[in-house]
């Protein structure tokens, strides 16, 4: 999927052919074998990978995220994206990507902590503040940036703080970094509104994924004014056309772990979510969602794509003939989190720390600018707004390669 963008970006732009190669090919791919000792007392041996896909505007930044699927070949994809977004939001960062083929859920406290030390121990010859700074993603968290952080800071021998973002707080974390992608989400949703001249205040919305950043998304979609009638978690998902008590709804998760069984709801299954008519439909989960097969059915009028891929390259030829649905693409959507994390980077480098109203502000300055370029592109070009963002992105990583030049 990430290579059939960039290859028909690239025909757009007419990037020469000699020039495609130093813009697809990571620049590092790392695969490591971790060997974690188990709670029983037995050995149990993980894939674990970490792609940097290019070094030219400065580190590289990225995910890391423990899913039992985590391969090799979509590391690398998704440390291409967060190229093209770093660059789409003006952001001084190479793209890069972690992950450990692992199930968090099935492993203790203990084993996580090992397991992400581990990790961390192994990836000390490729990580520093301004080599390459890990990040939570899916299937981690605060808590394993913290291990992460530590690890590092006792190899070098003094706190390192900003070796990774999305730390606590209390460790040099920035607030509003937990909510900085969904927030992202809403406010991208919002803007997209006005482009359409849909109202806020009657519109409804399907969240796909009731994680950190679907669960943020749809708190803060609510504040606008939308009413919230479907989420779904790797579980099921829930349905109520008069509306979720979105508050209630989050309380509910934090005890029970899954939207399933909150009251007042319906069960309805993901496909039927996907297709239930909608003016937002927000996928905040996994790759590959809406596909060729599905894409023709969807019935919203913004489709706002929290997740890394959601929609299919198949998906997005069906969308183009589909004037009605208003994309906000992957790559400028869910673009908050990287922008809040460079914030808590820059916070950490200079030991000097900022409120969370002016991190509010700061984030939606650079999301609304990185809006406008994307939707006024789109219409001098008469362009889909993913291959305008796409061709932000990677325009400016080849003009940067092309100034810096080939090292002989």
């Amino acid at each position: 999927m990430a290579c059939q963008q960039f290859d028909s970006v690239a025909d757009q732009l007419q990037i020469p052919v000699a020039d495609r190669d130093r813009l697809k090919f990571p620049k590092r791919s790392m695969t490591v074998a971790l060997p974690i000792r188990r709670d029983d007392g037995t050995t149990e041996v993980f894939s674990a990978y970490r792609v940097q896909h290019h070094l030219t505007l400065g580190p590289t930044k990225g995910g890391l995220r423990y899913h039992p699927d985590v391969e090799l070949g979509e590391v690398a994809a998704l440390a291409m994206w967060m190229s093209w977004k770093c660059a789409l939001t003006g952001l001084p960062y190479g793209g890069a990507k972690g992950g450990i083929a692992c199930d968090p859920r099935k492993l203790s406290a203990g084993e996580l902590e090992r397991i992400t030390r581990r990790y961390t121990q192994e990836m000390i010859p490729f990580i520093g503040p301004q080599v390459d700074i890990m990040a939570p993603d899916l299937g981690t968290n605060e808590q394993v940036m913290a291990w992460m952080m530590d690890t590092y800071s006792v190899h070098m021998g003094y706190s390192v703080p900003s070796i990774v973002t999305g730390k606590p707080v209390l460790l040099g974390g920035s607030l509003g970094r937990r909510e900085a992608t969904g927030r992202g989400v809403a406010y991208l949703v919002n803007r997209a509104a006005d482009t359409v001249g849909l109202d806020c205040g009657k519109a409804t919305a399907v969240v796909q994924g009731f994680g950190n950043v679907g669960s943020v998304a749809a708190l803060s979609l609510a504040k606008y004014g939308v009413k919230i009638i479907a989420v779904s978690d790797a579980f099921g998902g829930i349905y109520n056309a008069a509306g979720l008590e979105v508050w209630q709804l989050d309380r509910y998760v934090a005890e029970h772990k899954t939207v399933v069984g909150f009251p007042e709801a319906e069960p309805i299954s993901n496909a039927q979510l996907l297709e239930t008519p909608c003016d937002i439909l927000v996928p905040a989960a996994m790759e590959r969602q809406i596909t060729g097969e599905n894409a023709a059915r969807i019935q919203c009028r913004i489709l706002a794509e929290g997740a890394n891929g959601p929609t299919t390259p198949e998906a997005d030829a069906i969308l183009q003939a589909r004037p009605e649905v208003f994309v906000i693409p992957d790559i400028l959507c869910n673009a908050g989190g990287v922008v809040v994390s460079y914030f808590e980077w820059v916070q950490d480098l200079q030991s000097f720390f900022w409120n969370e109203s002016e991190i509010s502000d700061k984030l939606f300055r650079i999301l609304e600018g990185a809006f406008m370029q994307t939707l006024n592109l789109s219409r001098k070009r008469g362009i889909p707004m993913r291959q305008a963002a796409l061709s932000l992105g990677i325009s400016r990583v080849h003009e940067a390669k092309k100034a810096r030049g080939l090292f002989p």
